[in-house]
């Protein structure tokens, strides 16, 4: 008789089915597949399938001016900066706002009569609201490198005909906002009344900030950072890397075939993950498990699935899947890299092609001590007591961040956000103060909405706004 091995022993008995095992969340994918595939075939072009807002429903400005790189000794040739506004601009143009975008975000920020749909801001942009538009004139673009738009790794490179894909240079977060002050020059503006952005959005806004210092009247920075930490970067590392490993993504030359569209999936569940916080999901979905199907007799038990069972599991999974087509997956690749490299300690402006990093220089007051720094600690947050030994990035945090010394600054940060936390917030503070400037206005605020707090607490983030603005 044929005896099992004793470490196998604990088998006998064990009855496998011998029925293929069914898998519905991965023939969703293939579903998926197949059914861009045959939306290719059907078309007349190889246009990417990722939803494109109307080009009706904003308006270009085409730059045939080079525009400087911070990576490059070559200049982009030719660039377009999409772009909407809201509001009356002031005969002296001197009521402008410029807000900048988080990662994804497209120019549309608020509805208008070309486009009735809702924007990302909706509720804090409009007559009475936090971005008064009874005040202000604002302008929102799609950066450079994005794909609603404006010039990115999707458009069609004039040199060769076809897009640039990972012909593409990088960008920095300063390449971004260098578009966006060619913009302005077009449009005649002079100086901002204010330097408005959120997440990525907040580091062009202090980037517009350094960049232009007598163009800026004032700087928000909310849910942002002056320097990415490796904790955020290893998040969108992690991204990067499953978007990357798409056989679809083909080196980033895929406009001509089917897009990275499951690798593109899995990189938002990532970012979802970083974007909101455990507590509110623990008030939210808890250990909840999805419903069972609707002809699900009612004695039937539930067995576990490798497919999503918990609530929490088909949140993701509907974020993913929403995500997966309405963006370009390159556009992703090369703007969350330059989030990656913005660093603005003095060491790292100087190794960068910025003509503005040569005026910084050992003396600034940035190197002041911590007497100096006891001159400058107005705050809002008396849970943030200025620190008596900044340590020694701080200093060259401050050093690099001189330039602001003389712009009114309002910092805002949430206490449950893990992408860019309380801690970062607090270091601009900090070194903005170090560096001189005594009109720093900060915030922290409580809640469990995590890093989308800025999209969704219009009464505190838009408060805090409102009066900083007036």
């Amino acid at each position: 008789m044929l005896r099992l091995p004793r470490r196998l022993s604990h088998l006998r008995g064990i009855r496998y089915s011998s029925s293929t095992p069914r898998f519905p969340c991965v023939e969703a994918h293939a579903t998926r597949q197949s059914r861009i595939a045959s939306s290719f075939s059907s078309s007349s072009g190889p246009e990417p399938p990722y939803a494109r807002p109307n080009p009706t429903s904003y308006t270009v400005f085409h730059s045939q001016t080079p525009l400087p790189l911070a990576y490059h000794s070559s200049p982009l040739p030719t660039f377009d900066i999409a772009y909407e506004t809201w509001g009356t601009l002031s005969p002296s143009k001197d009521n402008v706002i410029l807000l900048h975008t988080g990662l994804s975000a497209s120019s549309h920020a608020a509805s208008t009569s070309a486009n009735p749909t809702e924007g990302w801001w909706e509720k804090f942009i409009g007559p009475g609201k936090p971005l008064d538009t009874n005040t202000f004139f604002v302008i929102c673009t799609n950066v450079l490198g994005g794909c609603y738009g404006s010039t990115g790794p999707s458009s069609v490179d004039p040199e060769t005909g076809v897009p640039y894909a990972t012909h593409f240079p990088i960008l920095s977060i300063f390449d971004m906002v260098r578009a966006q002050f060619r913009l302005l020059d077009h449009l005649g503006v002079e100086k901002l009344y204010a330097s408005v952005g959120s997440s990525m959005g907040a580091m062009q806004s202090l980037a517009a900030g350094w960049l232009h210092p007598e163009r800026v009247g004032k700087v928000v920075s909310i849910s942002g950072t002056a320097r990415s930490t490796p904790s955020s970067v290893a998040m969108r590392y992690a991204q990067r890397s499953v978007l990357m490993a798409d056989p679809n993504w083909n080196n980033g030359f895929y406009y001509d075939a089917l897009p990275p569209h499951t690798g593109m999936k899995l990189a938002r569940q990532i970012a979802t993950i970083t974007y909101r916080s455990g507590p509110e999901w623990d008030a939210r979905f808890g250990r909840q498990l999805r419903p069972l199907p609707d002809d699900a007799s009612p004695a039937e038990t539930r067995v576990p699935a490798l497919c999503p069972d918990f609530l929490i599991e088909t949140y993701l999974d509907h974020q993913g899947e929403q995500f997966c087509l309405k963006y370009d997956a390159n556009s992703l690749i090369y703007i969350s890299k330059a989030m990656d490299l913005f660093d603005m300690t003095r060491p790292a402006l100087q190794a960068l092609r910025l003509p503005e990093a040569a005026a910084l220089s050992e003396s600034e007051s940035a190197s002041s001590s911590s007497s100096d720094l006891a001159r400058h600690t107005t705050s809002h947050s008396k849970s943030h007591p200025p620190p008596t030994n900044p340590p020694p990035h701080l200093s060259a945090l401050a050093q690099g961040l001189a330039p602001l010394a003389r712009t009114p600054a309002l910092v805002l940060g949430v206490q449950s956000d893990i992408l860019f936390t309380i801690e970062q917030q607090r270091e601009v503070v900090d070194a903005l103060r170090m560096a001189g400037n005594d009109r720093v206005v900060y915030y922290e605020l409580g809640g469990v909405w995590g890093h989308d707090t800025f999209l969704l607490d219009v009464l505190n983030v838009g408060g805090a706004i409102r009066g900083f603005l007036s």
